[in-house]
């Protein structure tokens, strides 16, 4: 398991600015099937922009991961308004680069139609994957779905 600080991750160079991300951020690392899955683990908002998404995606596939587990809490609310085009910016670049996400929350809260749909098309296609548990993305981003 590694620790980092978020700014070193994201190559900040001020910390004393006051958007800075303060929060500790951990990387647990599991190695399944010849996959590296890398799981953020961390008490606060780890992606707040759509840079910080762009950004979180970029350092960890240069280390080598090639799939990622972030929990729902992590992640800015303005991500599942989908209006505001950040969720598609952010997953779009993980298409890319080929790099499959897992998020795990509680997604029953979230009522609108559109982020229903895009949950339920996303997680057909198994590239991003919107799950319950850890123990499920472990499962799903191993193929074992």
């Amino acid at each position: 398991m590694y620790i980092w600080e978020l700014g070193d991750i994201l190559n900040h160079s001020n910390k004393h600015d006051r958007n800075y991300p303060t929060d500790k951020m951990n990387i647990e690392t599991h190695h399944i099937k010849g996959h590296s899955i890398a799981e953020v683990v961390s008490d606060g908002l780890v992606i707040k922009t759509s840079e910080d998404g762009l950004d979180l995606l970029g350092n960890l596939y240069y280390q080598d991961f090639d799939k990622i587990i972030i929990q729902e809490k992590n992640i800015t609310p303005e991500f599942f308004d989908l209006k505001n085009g950040m969720a598609g910016e952010i997953l779009q670049k993980f298409s890319n680069y080929r790099v499959q996400l897992a998020i795990v929350g509680d997604f029953a809260q979230y009522s609108s139609k559109s982020i229903k749909d895009f949950i339920h098309e996303s997680n057909k296609r198994g590239q991003i994957n919107f799950v319950n548990t850890t123990t499920e993305a472990l499962t799903v981003l191993a193929g074992n779905r």
